[in-house]
Order: C-alpha cells, then structure tokens, then sequence
C-alpha cells in the first residue's frame, strides 16, 4: 500500500469531518456481537481494492460465526490525514473501532501513546502466526517486546519506466541504471528529446506525507552508505544521525531534479493527491518517463480496480534503485507495509482478533497479496508457485526483499519524517539551499528525538 506523517497541522486535523468519528464510535461497544473495523480508503473512487476485499471478508466471519455481525468503517483521506483521524479516534473509547488498519512506520508512536493493545495472548495459541516472516513480525513489535499487530504484507520500492517513452528518447527498453548520474541523465535525455511529458517523479514534500520520506528520500539516503549501516539512525548509540553528507546528497539530488525541470510542476509535485494521479493518468497514459514508487502500483490497473490496464506489464519495464555511485550491494530497496492492530480502548478485542484469524487464512491472504500487489509475509504463501506467478513483477519486487531496509520506526520517528518531508521541500521550491534545508532538518531533529542525536 502507498505509504504513508503522523505529525500533521492540528488545522488539518479539526478540518476532517467529525461525521466519519461519530459513524465509528456510535454506540462503540453497545454490542457485544459487532466488531467494527477501521481501514484507509483510497482516495480514488473508482480504485475499491480494499473495501472488496474486506466485504468479501465480512460475509466469510459472519457466516462462520452465526449471530455476529461486522461493521465495516472506511476513512477517506489521504495517508497523512488518514494517520491524524485514526489517532484522533484511538483516543477515546467512544470512538476506538475495535480493529485499525496501521501503518508499520507509525505503529510505535501509536504504542507509546497507549492507543494499542499488546497481542501476545492471542498470538501464542494462533497456529498460523509460526508461518510469518521474522521481518515482518519486528515491524510490528514494540519496544517493550510485545506485539501490537499483525502485518498483512509488506512491500518493496524500485523505478518503473515507460519502453514508450525510452524508446522514443533512444533509450535501451531494458534500461538499469548503475548509479544516480544514470537515472538524472536518462531524465535529462527524456527531457529533451520527448516533450510533453515528465521525465521523472520523485516524491517530495509534506502533502506527499510518508510517501516523499520513504520512496522518495530514503530511496537516496539509504543508498550513500555502504548498505551494511543505517545512514538515520545509529543502533549501537541508540542515536538519531545529524550532519551526514549522505543527507545533503539526497537533498542535492532532490534539488537538481526539479532545479533542471525534471520533474513534476512544483504546484503538482506538492498536490497531496499527486500518487494517486501518478497511478490513475501519468503512468496509464504514457506521460511519465520514469517513477520511483512501490511494488503495489499494480492493484490500481486490475481487472475491476476502475483504472484497468492489462497491458501495464508490456508497456513498463521495472529496474532496480541504484546506490549512489553503484557501490555494493548496487541495488536499494526500502520496506514497510501495514498491520492490522487492536486499540487498547476497543470494545470487543477477542472478536477482533478472530476477524483477523478470517482474514489472514493462508488463502485469504494470498488473495490479499495478489489483489494488492503485495509482496507475502507468509511462508506458505511464497512458497506457493500460485503466488509466485499470479502477476507481472511479482518476482521482481520480491527478489528486492534481500537487500531491503527499513526505517527505524521508533516512538520519535513520525516527527522526523516529517523534519525530512520539509527539508525536501525546501529544495523542491528553492526557497532555500541543499545547506540550509540539511542545517534546518539537524535543528529540528533534535527538537524531534529530545535531543538524542549524534553529530557524524
């Protein structure tokens, strides 16, 4: 799923309808026989992946468990108002459902605040919880120990390019760059022998939310170091990392995208709803050259999803990150994914859980994962050469789980996503240089992390 920041402007907080808190917290816990169930909708109307599936998922509960019933409540917003309601609702029990859809990069601020229930008890006499990933079991770990959600896939991020477009620019159908230089002058050949389309889209900004931290920035800053360390956070300190040059790189890197016209229009690039427009037009109509995104793009090009495109596979060719300068490992990845987790105000917790025992049946979840564009977080699933063959790119995506990273989802890391968004932000405009944008951010990072940090 497209991801995805917690820290958003209260204005934009109080200006999301209080329509959809009040649907989900009327009468929450009134009863006992209705578990009620919060998932982020696509802001796309006519892209309904989800809601399919969960009502799909609906009819399967109530039917294996006679009297219950399941109150599906969709949240329309975009990712970063999505993360604001859902904390606003968790608060209360008047208005905590009884089962949140969580983004994995949240899931510790989400702790932290108490809004979760720890699900250990329930985990421990669930059979089906041996056959999930290591990974993807931490990513929804606390650090108390404890578990707070089950993931339900997890994803992978690379370049998406149009052979269309290459072909026209003289470019190679099978292109892989090597390092970055690759990837601005490919953008730069686009540019000036295909005009009237966008080169390349790299997400940046704060209406981009976690999607500008993560497929944008850190698709950079993870590949300036030399993959064995992460360049954000410092593990043997337990410190957040200020004054890298690895940072100002991918600042550098930003800014010559969008200095050079590479890009998106600013006014564009800035649109909150710019991803969905990626999915839905630039890239179906043959308008974008080059798209640094994630593994799922293809859940909005399926067969009933509204945006259908069965010629996506022949009309894109997919090619790895590259490191900065093409040292090893060469490739970069980063991975996150989305847990279904218990608030700890929820009224029916134990009915939760069993929908969640539903939902991830080794079959339904490797419906999820194709209908998705998922990359398994279960064993059984990825074994299965159903899976493994179900969709183009699959494969691709899924090779990139071994030298993927992840972030370092701590309690303070919403808040530096967001110091990340602004500083991107400022050299996508220009109003400030790759230096001062670098000095801001190592300012509020340590405003951030109450000033663990480490000067490097």
């Amino acid at each position: 799923m497209p991801v995805r920041p917690a820290a958003v402007l209260l204005t934009t907080a109080l200006a999301l309808t209080a329509a959809s808190l009040t649907a989900c917290g009327s009468g929450s816990g009134s009863n006992p026989d209705t578990v009620k169930v919060s998932f982020k909708q696509s802001t796309d109307n006519s892209v309904k992946v989800m809601d399919t599936f969960l009502a799909d998922i609906k009819k399967q509960f109530e039917k294996e468990n006679p009297g219950k019933k399941v109150e599906l409540v969709p949240i329309k917003a975009p990712d970063s108002e999505y993360y604001t309601k859902v904390q606003q609702m968790l608060r209360s029990p008047k208005t905590a459902p009884d089962l949140v859809y969580e983004d994995t990069f949240l899931i510790n601020s989400d702790i932290t605040s108490g809004y979760l229930k720890p699900l250990d008890p329930y985990l421990a006499k669930w059979k089906d919880w041996n056959q999930f990933i290591d990974t993807a079991k931490a990513a929804a770990k606390g650090e108390d120990g404890k578990t707070y959600g089950v993931p339900d896939g997890t994803d992978t991020r690379g370049l998406w390019f149009d052979k269309g477009i290459f072909e026209k620019a003289g470019l190679p159908t099978d292109w892989q760059p090597e390092n970055w230089d690759d990837v601005l002058e490919a953008a730069r050949t686009i540019k000036q022998k295909v005009p009237g389309v966008t080169p390349l889209n790299v997400y940046t900004g704060k209406p981009a939310g976690e999607a500008a931290t993560m497929q944008g920035f850190q698709m950079l800053l993870y590949g300036t170091n030399d993959g064995t360390t992460d360049p954000l956070y410092d593990e043997k300190s337990k410190k957040w990392i200020a004054g890298s040059q690895g940072f100002k790189d991918a600042l550098a890197f930003v800014e010559t995208v969008y200095k050079e016209k590479l890009g998106p229009d600013v006014a564009d690039a800035l649109d909150p709803n710019f991803g969905t427009r990626v999915r839905g037009e630039l890239l179906p109509q043959g308008k974008l050259g080059i798209n640094l995104d994630g593994s799922w793009l293809p859940q909005d090009w399926l067969e009933g999803s509204g945006h259908e495109w069965p010629e996506w596979s022949e009309k894109l060719g997919l090619a790895h990150m590259p490191t900065q300068n093409g040292q090893a490992p060469g490739k970069v990845s980063m991975s996150g994914g989305w847990t279904w987790a218990i608030p700890a105000k929820a009224a029916n917790p134990d009915l939760a859980f069993k929908f969640i025992e539903t939902m991830q049946t080794k079959a339904n979840a490797q419906k999820w994962y194709i209908a998705n564009s998922g990359i398994a977080v279960r064993k059984d699933v990825a074994a299965d050469p159903a899976y493994v063959q179900a969709q183009p790119g699959i494969k691709f995506f899924t090779d990139l789980v071994a030298t993927t990273h992840y972030r370092p989802a701590y309690p303070a890391y919403p808040k530096v996503s967001t110091a990340i968004q602004e500083a991107m932000e400022g050299v996508t405009t220009g109003d400030v240089s790759v230096e001062e944008a670098a000095k801001a951010y190592d300012e509020e990072l340590k405003s951030a992390t109450d000033n663990q940090v480490i000067e490097k």
